[in-house]
């Protein structure tokens, strides 16, 4: 719909932003009302022409180049009376495309122009105005296989860091960034992980910049992951909130209010980002649908499973919110074709859970405790072709004490059998009387070596 022209006649632009991903470069301006716009390219040379109708430019353009920007030079003009047009000289080819945002709970009106690299780049990392990382490629591939000749892959975990660029997520007292502390967490975490044989970590975010939410499961996909594991710290409607939590989607929605207001908060990020306003290319939706119902019951099993232990070893060294995985229908945990799960570390908004999330030793504590329920799991589980499946068939995998929560139809003997140690041993373990057993009751399982499990 087009506003009458009074609409636009006194807004401004009071500021501007500019963030550097793998594949695309952000402009982000800040406006005090809605507007018109057009952009277009102009060759020999590269040229991207931003003209808007009706407003003034109140601020300074200089935070639109250096770094690792593509832009070289910005110029701006008024070609009609009232209008302004900014020239963006760069310094290679990109396809640009612009849409303008409402005001939210953070932002007042923006426009913003993305420009798609046509070339990947290649230097080390990724944020605003700083050096480019590895680029994540703008079309979903097919998923790469991750065997090699000798038969003993890597076991892939994707580690997602929530939020960045655009959008900062929760905001803790002194204005402690969620988007900054799950970005240092996720680095730990694979970090961890990398110095350990069998298993290899990938960022899906690897500096401050903001991904859709559906883009995010799509580059763990590109990678190869076994495992998706988003990392969060978010708000809560009091500030008294505290504990740690780990979600697997429901198909039915949230199993409690806490977890439907956080899912509900999550998938609002897609607006704050921007990409709520983009038209996503989803042609396989309905053949999405189709697998997405023959592969999630396998998928969410899994999920519950390694969140748990995930859970379990975070409840050492930081309170939890819920002693069991928590169910709510979050965007990044909508893949069927491998586990995902959603860490939240502790709530930013709670004062003492946000000195602690900004400690680097806590830090390190959390993706310790969140590598070792990862490793449990893929002790347990080691996909065909991993050197922890290899590791376990020629019984060399020794494997230390861990949890197993009872579920619905299990018994003992089952529980014992599927982890190869006796029932009595079960029984010591746990202390238990009798072999009778309840749905969700938390069972130690003794140290074993698991050999063609």
């Amino acid at each position: 719909m087009v506003l009458p022209v009074q609409a636009y006649a006194s807004t401004q632009i009071n500021s501007v932003r500019l963030w550097r991903a793998p594949d695309n470069t952000r402009l982000v301006f800040d406006l005090t009302g809605p507007v018109e716009h057009n952009v277009f390219t102009l060759s020999a040379p590269d040229r991207i022409v931003i003209d808007i109708k009706k407003t003034k430019l109140s601020t300074e353009l200089k935070a639109l180049t250096g770094g690792q920007s593509p832009i070289n030079k910005v110029r701006t003009g008024n070609p009609k009376a009232g209008e302004l047009r900014i020239v963006l000289d760069m310094s290679e080819q990109v396809t640009p495309k612009s849409f303008t945002l409402a005001p939210n709970q953070k932002y007042g009106h923006r426009l913003v122009v993305d420009l798609f690299d046509e070339a990947p780049r290649n230097t080390a990392t990724i944020g605003p105005s700083k050096s480019i990382g590895t680029p994540a490629k703008a079309t979903v591939a097919p998923k790469l296989s991750k065997l090699p000749a000798s038969g003993k892959r890597d076991i892939v975990i994707a580690i997602d860091a929530g939020h960045g660029g655009e959008d900062p997520g929760a905001i803790g007292p002194g204005k402690l960034y969620e988007k900054n502390v799950v970005l240092s967490i996720a680095k730990e975490l694979q970090r961890q992980i990398n110095a350990e044989k069998g298993f290899r970590a990938e960022l899906v975010r690897t500096g401050d910049y903001f991904i859709p939410l559906r883009r995010r499961t799509a580059i763990a996909r590109q990678k190869g992951a076994d495992l998706f594991v988003s990392i969060h710290a978010d708000a809560a409607p009091r500030a008294s909130a505290f504990g740690a939590s780990v979600f697997a989607l429901s198909d039915s929605g949230a199993t409690s209010e806490t977890a439907r207001w956080l899912a509900d908060s999550e998938n609002r990020s897609d607006l704050i980002g921007g990409a709520g306003n983009v038209k996503l290319d989803d042609k396989d939706a309905m053949l999405a649908g189709v697998l997405l119902d023959l592969s999630m019951t396998a998928s969410l099993s899994s999920s519950l499973d390694v969140g748990q232990k995930v859970l379990s070893n975070m409840g050492r060294i930081t309170p939890l919110h819920k002693k069991r995985v928590e169910q709510a229908g979050f965007m990044v945990l909508k893949s069927p074709d491998m586990p995902s799960i959603l860490v939240e570390t502790g709530f930013i908004t709670n004062p003492s859970e946000s000195r602690k999330l900004n400690n680097r030793s806590h830090q390190q504590s959390l993706a310790r405790a969140i590598h070792s329920g990862i490793r449990q799991f893929f002790q347990q589980n080691p996909p065909p072709g991993s050197y922890v499946a290899w590791l376990r068939d020629s019984g060399k995998l020794a494997i230390g004490p861990r949890e197993h929560v009872v579920r619905s139809g299990e018994s003992l003997s089952l529980i014992a059998q599927r982890y190869q140690v006796s029932p009595s041993q079960l029984r010591n373990a746990n202390k238990l009387r009798t072999d009778n057993l309840k749905v969700g009751q938390i069972l130690t399982v003794p140290a074993t070596t698991l050999a063609g499990q």
